[in-house]
């Protein structure tokens, strides 16, 4: 139960701070929601904190959404923390006597210094950055400091967003369940209490007459509290300072504070160090916090920051207390609220709260009704003085509200449409549906809900069945040839109500001719046997063919005629189309998949053909190779990854690797003709470098001007034990000696086809005995969303942990590094050079 209450109470408060969101922007509920998370994530709080901030200062939004909200992700963020209105930056010297401090919802520009003075005190400098305007964000400030006269500096220490987030948040989540201001106080002294140093907490409001009132405490004895219950309007009070000129006030020097300010507390040094906080609620500023400390000293970056934060956040839920506090005294109100405890019907008299842009921002519930309800289960007069969206969270931007501003505006009363509701009536749901109507009284709105009766509800529910399901309801009397339709039946058949219904005789007339005669055969034995019929038939309609469906049955007298015959017609238009649209799509997808199907066989074969694979290791130069070629496991075509091992005729091996961009009939032409070409210049005489300008040259002018293709040539001296390789493009390969494993260091080579003039180098590498030289394509490392690095590394760790001369080695390498669908096709070339022994 108290897990349910506590998601009762936040899921209040957010649902509150959507409604500020959407009244201000006129965006739905889900965008309203987004934009809370958006801000929420910019200023590194929790949800609860920015709904508490929304709330007490009615924050623009981030971006205003227009007709269909979309989703903003280069919009300005505002800094952690910082306030969204204005800009304090880069300043001279700014002097300003309490009486007529800035205002504090502006921007100061240009300030190095803000001075604030009392008259007959001494003067407290300000540096910038802890001057905070309300709806003032601060920039290019180096040091956040407040002296009061005769006091040493605080030092600058680096402040803990991360310790300041965990403890708003969770004093976000504890003000959910504050009700008044004095419950306000306890909490923040208990969550102040360890994080702070506090002792004691007050928080005044600004009277209407001037001087302030003590609104709530904690940590006071009765007395004290008692004594300082209303402060008049005087100068030396820190409180009306702060609000005066809406910026923090930190008392750290008693002695010096003496002289200034007096003091609160019998006596005064029995809190040495105290702070007053401004909080803006909405767009005044009408309430202070005071944090008083028993030990004395400055207060550090990190608690300045963390007590502004917490000023902020308390902006929310004071703005609802004192709203719910205002009275409402009067002859005239209280002769209102009497009228409506007299009322039946659920009613409303609300008075709008307007912006300083003259923009309605919420309403004041004047009066109620005892059946006006809620979403917290408030009626009647404990609804009195509330806000509409506290109350009705879902009501901004939903056509009520609308409905509010343009009654608010023109004076013509709204009309909104019937909607379903369900109510609780002794401990059981039931659904009643509503209309709401919307009066201007004066400078106010009544706002009134209407409950239909059953046959209101009923006749509603056919209405909505038939507009829903597209369909008619129609009834013809055989005896007395009466024919009633409903309103959709007319719109079915797209016949005007002024032509009236036809008989069901003449119901076929209306068919096109080719369904003419089976939809009057089964109207024929409807009406002389009583045999139901569902027959499908179509109309020419609106320009076009409409696909109908026509369903009756007979009521039959007492000697067994048919008499009376219910029906209806329903549109299926839009189901044929679609099931049309699907049946040619089903074709065209079987069509294309036998295309398919029928290439990457052809290809299949035609690489099996050009790329013999042997199916057991080779002797080559006196080395032993071993050779894997591993389709791709997904889609349709077959790839271009191909190798060549040979031993040239003066007793060298040549060992080719190469991968051909594309996938198909293409692809396997390509590397077809790369395969031959390559092993037919290495054998005639040419240099691997030269092969590779040649090669590179011949897909520059093949038919496919966009072909590409990556390869590593090697050719090894078995007298020498030297390899000598190139590459374009290519993997390097993987050399394992010693019981480590390296990757051969590349020369220059960029990919086949890419450039007109490029540059391939080559690289010797002498083997020696035992060594193992694995050659691969990227098929064997690449993953999709993941850097090669972590591939390479993969496949590194598997060659080291499986190299041995078993047989098989290679396929367990190739087990452990291919995990999952293989995407592309894979091809590896591995050599071992055998040990003395061998």
């Amino acid at each position: 139960m108290d897990r349910l209450r506590e998601q009762v109470a936040t899921s209040a408060v957010l649902e509150r701070a959507k409604g500020v969101v959407m009244a201000l922007t006129g965006c739905s509920p889900d965008a309203a929601g987004e934009e809370l998370l958006l801000r929420a994530k910019v200023g590194n709080r929790t949800l609860l904190e920015e709904c508490w901030i929304t709330l007490g200062g009615l924050m623009p939004p981030l971006h205003r959404p227009g007709p269909e909200p979309q989703p903003v992700t280069d919009a300005p963020r505002p800094a952690p923390g910082a306030a969204p209105y204005g800009a304090l930056t880069g300043a001279d010297t700014v002097g300003a006597e309490s009486a007529d401090a800035d205002d504090p919802h502006g921007a100061l520009t240009g300030v190095d210094t803000v001075r604030t003075d009392t008259a007959g005190v001494e003067t407290a400098e300000v540096e910038p950055a802890d001057v905070e305007a309300p709806h003032s964000a601060l920039t290019g400030a180096d040091t956040v400091r407040t002296d009061t006269a005769g006091a040493e500096p605080a030092d600058v220490e680096a402040p803990d967003p991360a310790g300041d987030s965990a403890a708003l948040g969770v004093l976000g989540r504890a003000l959910v369940h504050v009700t008044t201001p004095r419950e306000l106080a306890a909490c923040l002294l208990e969550h102040l209490a360890p994080e702070a140093g506090a002792d004691a907490v007050m928080i005044y409001t600004r009277l209407p007459v001037g001087g302030l009132a003590l609104t709530g405490h904690a940590g006071l004895d009765d007395t004290t509290a008692a004594q300082w219950q209303r402060v008049p309007p005087l100068s030396g009070i820190a409180a009306l300072d702060t609000l005066r000129t809406g910026e923090p006030h930190w008392l750290e020097d008693i002695e010096a504070d003496r002289k200034q300010y007096l003091l609160i507390g019998d006596p005064p040094d029995r809190w040495l160090s105290r702070a007053w906080l401004p909080v803006l609620t909405g767009d005044s500023t009408d309430v202070c916090i005071g944090i008083m400390r028993a030990h004395g000293g400055t207060f550090p970056p990190r608690t300045r920051q963390l007590l502004r934060g917490v000023a902020r956040l308390c902006a929310g839920r004071l703005r609802a207390l004192t709203a719910r506090q205002e009275e409402h005294p009067g002859e005239l109100a209280g002769a209102i609220q009497t009228v409506f405890d007299s009322l039946a019907s659920a009613a409303m008299l609300v008075t709008p709260l307007r912006a300083p842009s003259g923009e309605v921002e919420d309403y004041r519930i004047a009066a109620a009704t005892a059946e006006a309800v809620d979403v917290a289960g408030r009626t009647g007069r404990d609804l009195v003085g509330r806000l509409v969206l506290e109350c009705f969270p879902d009501m901004a931007g939903e056509s009520l509200w609308r409905g509010c501003l343009r009654t608010l505006s023109t004076g013509e009363p709204y009309e909104g449409e019937p909607s379903a509701y369900e109510e609780i009536v002794a401990g059981t749901a039931h659904l009643f549906t509503y209309s709401v109507r919307v009066v201007r009284l004066a400078d106010r709105l009544v706002i009134t809900w209407i409950r239909h009766e059953s046959s209101d509800r009923q006749e509603q529910r056919l209405a909505d069945v038939q507009r829903l399901g597209n369909l008619g309801w129609a009834n013809w009397n055989l005896v007395g040839e009466e024919v009633s339709w409903s309103s959709q039946v007319y719109t079915i058949l797209a016949r005007s109500p002024d032509s009236g219904p036809v008989a069901l005789a003449d119901l076929p007339r209306l068919a096109v001719a080719e369904d003419m005669p089976a939809l009057s055969r089964a109207v024929r034995e409807l009406i002389e046997r009583g045999r139901p019929f569902d027959v499908p038939f179509r109309v020419a309609a609106g320009g076009g063919i409409r696909h109908l469906r026509a369903v009756a049955e007979s009521v039959a007298d007492v000697h067994g005629t048919p008499a009376e015959v219910h029906g209806f017609v329903q549109d299926l238009t839009a189901q044929r189309s679609a099931e049309l649209a699907l049946r040619r799509s089903e074709q065209a997808i079987l069509t294309q998949h036998g295309v398919l199907t029928a290439e990457r066989s052809m290809a299949a074969r035609l690489q099996h053909a050009l790329l013999p694979l042997p199916t057991r290791p080779v002797s080559l130069a006196g080395l032993r190779v071993e050779v894997a070629y591993l389709p791709a496991q997904s889609g349709l075509h077959v790839g271009g990854d191909w190798f060549s091992a040979m031993e040239m005729p003066q007793g060298d091996a040549l060992f080719v690797v190469g991968d051909v961009a594309g996938h198909g009939i293409d692809a396997v032409a390509t590397m077809a003709q790369l395969r031959f070409t390559a092993k037919g210049m290495i054998i005639t005489g040419s240099s691997l470098t030269g092969a590779l300008h040649r090669l590179n040259a011949l897909l520059l002018h093949s038919h496919d001007a966009h072909g590409s293709a990556t390869m590593m040539l090697a050719r090894y001296d078995a007298a020498e034990r030297r390899l000598l390789w190139a590459q374009a493009g290519h993997l390097p390969p993987l050399l394992l000696r010693g019981g480590k494993a390296t990757y051969l260091d590349r020369p220059r080579g960029i990919l086949l086809g890419a450039h007109a003039s490029p540059v391939y180098e080559e690289a010797e590498c002498h083997l020696q005995p035992g060594d193992r030289l694995i050659l691969f394509t990227d098929g064997l490392v690449e993953r999709p969303l993941e850097r090669i690095d972590l591939g390479l590394e993969r496949l590194a760790s598997a060659a080291l942990a499986h190299d041995t001369a078993l047989p098989g080695s290679l396929d367990r390498v190739l087990n452990t590094v291919l995990e999952g669908e293989r995407r592309d096709d894979v091809c590896v070339v591995d050599i071992r050079v055998p040990l003395v022994s061998e």
